[in-house]
């Protein structure tokens, strides 16, 4: 009987899906990955340009502490400067071949902390949108982590979800206590529980940075598929570091943070594509 109920209620999903393919979400493609590039070989530009300035100091004032001061500084500035354009050149070309270059395991690391400051620096000054440049940002991202090739077994895996997704009128509460869901298909939470449960994967509903924390510290995942507007995903991506995080954006059609939706079909991707074969195969077959 609850099995039936479960079957009757999937089909009331209100959700909003476009392809299967996992990189066709339209702002994922407005976005363009040329836009990070740009960006990422400006930044790295503006740093090796300040870095050379620095040049002159030695000339200046370290002749006096020591003969050999100027030249050690030079060779520290020098080796600066190429380390910034070695990656930067290791990023752009992981980010047109798809692939980890030998010597750029960590370029993920290297995005992360220097390069999306830095860019947004130089987007505020160029006039670009905060929400263009995390877009990018969350693009290719994605594809560093997918480039990774790692596969997870279902019980590694995280899906943590916004309490937006949630119906603005139910009285129920999701969060540390996602089985309290009824399961009326009025919001998302109902296919995503389905999800879960096919997979064998865990599922949480935050409310916000400081409780997603403290989900990632009790579940202990290896990776988390996560789902949110732009600037949350970025600011998840950071604190989760080096944990690897694939966002997936999500729909706002009645603004932020009021019954926003997500494409199922993305997320099962996302899964299936994280997941190790064997177990894919065993769900499939199960179901």
């Amino acid at each position: 009987m609850k099995k039936e109920q479960h079957d009757k209620t999937i089909p009331q999903l209100k959700i909003v899906a476009t392809s299967s393919e996992i990189w066709q979400d339209d702002r994922y493609v407005n976005a363009k990955k040329r836009l990070f590039i740009g960006l990422v070989t400006g930044a790295s530009a503006l740093v090796s340009f300040f870095m050379a300035l620095l040049w002159v100091i030695p000339y200046i004032g370290f002749a006096a502490i020591h003969p050999l001061a100027p030249w050690v500084f030079s060779a520290l500035i020098l080796a600066s400067v190429i380390l910034v354009i070695w990656s930067s050149f290791g990023l752009v070309l992981n980010i047109v071949s798809g692939k980890i270059l030998p010597f750029f395991k960590r370029m993920r690391g290297i995005t992360v902390k220097l390069f999306l400051p830095l860019m947004m620096l130089l987007g505020r000054s160029l006039g670009i949108s905060k929400d263009k440049i995390h877009s990018s940002f969350i693009q290719v991202n994605n594809e560093l982590v997918a480039s990774a090739s790692k596969k997870y077994a279902s019980n590694e895996i995280l899906l943590l979800m916004p309490h937006c997704l949630q119906n603005s009128k139910c009285k129920m509460r999701l969060t540390y206590y996602i089985d309290n869901c009824k399961r009326c298909g009025e919001c998302p939470i109902t296919g995503l529980l389905v999800l879960s449960e096919e997979y064998g994967i865990h599922l949480a509903v935050a409310t916000g940075g400081t409780i997603a924390r403290r989900v990632v510290v009790q579940k202990r995942p290896r990776l988390i598929i996560a789902v949110a507007c732009e600037k949350d995903l970025v600011s998840g991506i950071q604190d989760a570091y080096p944990l690897p995080v694939f966002g997936v954006l999500n729909y706002r059609p009645l603004g932020p943070c009021l019954d926003t939706q997500v494409s199922l079909r993305r997320l099962k991707d996302a899964i299936r594509m994280f997941l190790k074969p064997d177990t894919v195969a065993n769900n499939v077959t199960s179901n």
